[in-house]
């Protein structure tokens, strides 16, 4: 009786795709070299938020079920999330430096 393992990388295609809105642009590409197995992930622009989960909880977990799959093949499994090109992370929009209606600290303090 021969029965047919998922892989790893059939294993995150499908977790993947049960997590987000946009199965269809999820891709799975998988890489071997000396340092071990490289898993490279890439997904809707719209969908990274379900991906990193919240303080990035959802990507740990996958991280740490690829690492016991490749533990139980005697290989090193590592994940890597592609961020979508044109991403906005890191970018914070420019707050005014006193919000309409209020008054700066240098106002209230004025005469003293």
């Amino acid at each position: 009786m021969t029965e047919k393992r998922a892989t790893d990388q059939e294993f995150l295609e499908f977790a993947v795709k049960a997590l987000v809105d946009n199965p269809g642009d999820v891709k799975v590409e998988r890489k071997i070299d000396e340092m071990g197995v490289l898993i490279s992930l890439d997904v809707n622009p719209a969908d990274m938020g379900m991906v990193i989960g919240r303080e990035g909880q959802t990507a740990k977990a996958l991280r740490t079920i690829l690492r016991v799959i490749g533990a139980r093949n005697n290989a090193r499994v590592n994940l890597k999330i592609n961020e979508p090109e044109g991403s906005t992370r890191g970018e914070r929009p420019a707050r005014p430096a006193v919000e309409e209606g209020k008054k700066s600290i240098d106002d209230v303090l004025g005469n003293i």
